[in-house]
């Protein structure tokens, strides 16, 4: 029944093989690295924690001295966070703070609410284990461990990570230029006149969001008239400008669908028609006869098949051109608690949301053009060809917060 289609793993197969990752490298503030792709390995030139220290506010004491409950000594010396104290003596405790450095000659630190304060002394109400409350010195992070690899899109987590060695400043490749534009005469901007027969341009704030998530820096050439010659121009444009470019409409085989011809007139259209529900027509290629060259990919113009199609297609291509090696989205399997009797012979990507009950539920309408079910959902169902879904069954799921990383 799909005859001529491409499948969805065909069609990312050959995408990715034309992803070109952009080869240029620049170093920027360690503050501004975040959802940036590190272009090489950081190692760890230092220990951390740099000292032992306590993962507790109570006190340092050496447990040979505390043989049972009950045990006083006298409190020798207070260590706050940032200072060092001197060495523990025999029959000696220490009253130290969180983080700060474990004195020598202690083995345990006890909190302090298994403790009683008395003057210059403290008694000791709970025999300690070796090590307890002890962080040792590299426990976390070894000298010339590697603590981030290349390829890796940077999240603020690793950021705050290669901070806490003491790294200024990543080397990262450089933004992805990507370039938008929109084509149908029918298309209008919000805040201008709405005319019969028109509607208003939902694709480019979708897709423009979509690219800012990716940390793209957008060329956005505006809605393009339903012209071969116009469709041309932007191409050629975009081609000098940009190292990849996503239209949104235009790539199916209507009368006033001018992305296809114009591709194949300015470069080469190597895929345009895909097995997946909903996204049919889907184009890729290269724009651009020579020189500079950038990649094409033509999204369909319904709403939520452009949203779908860049998810699954513009997404991991991105971030391969932007040099990161694992592209696959982290799907989970979870429970349906809904019923899908009636599945396309193409694979279907359903809008669905968590439910109270740790289960999925599915947008009452999966029509391509009902925005409001993206909007609605918390992720795609990756459903395969002619499958159905029965209430427990269990399904694959694509949540938004792995298709937006």
């Amino acid at each position: 029944m799909n005859k001529g289609l491409l499948s969805v793993d065909e069609a990312l197969e050959r995408l990715l093989a034309g992803a070109t990752p952009v080869g240029e490298i620049e170093t920027v503030p360690t503050l501004q690295a975040s959802k940036r792709v590190l272009a090489s390995a950081q190692k760890s030139t230092m220990n951390v924690p740099p000292l032992d220290n306590s993962a507790m506010d109570g006190y340092a004491v050496r447990r040979g001295d505390v043989p049972a409950a009950g045990a006083r000594l006298r409190v020798a010396q207070k260590i706050m966070a940032g200072s060092v104290g001197a060495a523990l003596e025999p029959g000696m405790a220490a009253r130290i703070f969180t983080g700060a450095p474990v004195p020598s000659g202690a083995d345990a630190i006890v909190m302090q609410e298994d403790c009683t304060a008395e003057g210059d002394f403290v008694v000791v109400n709970k025999v300690p284990a070796p090590d307890q409350w002890v962080r040792r010195v590299g426990s976390d992070i070894r000298q010339g461990q590697e603590i981030l690899r290349t390829g890796m899109r940077l999240l603020p987590q690793d950021t705050g990570l290669v901070a806490s060695i003491g790294i200024p400043s990543l080397p990262v490749y450089r933004k992805v230029k990507l370039g938008l534009f929109f084509t149908g005469d029918e298309l209008v901007m919000p805040g201008d006149p709405l005319p019969p027969g028109r509607i208003y341009n939902s694709n480019r704030f979708t897709l423009t969001g979509l690219a800012q998530a990716f940390d793209c820096e957008i060329h956005d050439y505006g809605i393009v008239p339903d012209s071969l010659d116009a469709t041309r121009e932007v191409l050629r444009r975009a081609a000098t400008e940009c190292d990849v470019i996503v239209t949104s409409g235009g790539v199916s085989v209507g009368e006033a669908d001018f992305v296809k011809p114009a591709v194949e007139a300015e470069g080469e259209l190597l895929m345009w028609r895909i097995a997946m529900k909903p996204g049919r027509p889907l184009a890729f290629g290269r724009v651009g006869k020579t020189g500079r060259t950038a990649a094409f990919i033509g999204l369909p113009g319904n709403p939520v098949s452009s949203f779908v199609t860049f998810l699954i297609f513009v997404r991991p291509f991105l971030l391969r051109t932007q040099g990161v090696v694992d592209v696959a989205p982290h799907a989970i399997n979870v429970r349906a608690d809904f019923d899908w009797l009636e599945p396309d012979s193409r694979r279907e990507f359903l809008r669905a949301r968590w439910n109270a009950s740790g289960g999925l539920e599915l947008y009452s309408s999966q029509d391509s053009a009902v925005l409001t079910s993206t909007s609605w959902a918390d992720g795609l169902v990756d459903n395969p060809a002619s499958q159905a879904i029965r209430r427990g069954d269990t399904v694959r799921f694509l949540p938004y917060s792995e298709l937006y990383r």
